[in-house]
C-alpha cells in the first residue's frame, strides 16, 4: 500500500472503518472472490487517494477513463432508455 499508493495499512483500515467496510460508490461490501479487500482508488495524475471501491466500481470508472463527463453521459444514456 505504501509503495503503490503512499498510505499505510493503518490508514487503509481507518478509511475502511470510515466507509463502514463498503464501496464509496455503490455502498456494498467487496463481493469478489479474487480480491477480498476493497480497492484503493486514486487519481492517476496526482496520485491522491480518493477512497476505497469494490472491484466493479473501480473497473467501471477506469473503463470510463476517470472522466466525470463520460460518467455523466453514461448516466444520462441509462436514464433516457428507462421504460
Amino acid at each position: 500500500l505504501e509503495r503503490l499508493y503512499g498510505i499505510t495499512l493503518a490508514e487503509y483500515d481507518r478509511m475502511y472503518e470510515e466507509q463502514n467496510g463498503v464501496c464509496k460508490i455503490c455502498h456494498l461490501p467487496q463481493e469478489s472472490k479474487r480480491n477480498t479487500r476493497l480497492c484503493v482508488d486514486h487519481n492517476h495524475t496526482t496520485g491522491e487517494v480518493r477512497g476505497l471501491l469494490c472491484d466493479s466500481c473501480n473497473r467501471a470508472i477506469g473503463l470510463l477513463k476517470d472522466d466525470p463527463r463520460l460518467l455523466d453521459r453514461a448516466a444520462e444514456y441509462l436514464r433516457s432508455t428507462e421504460n
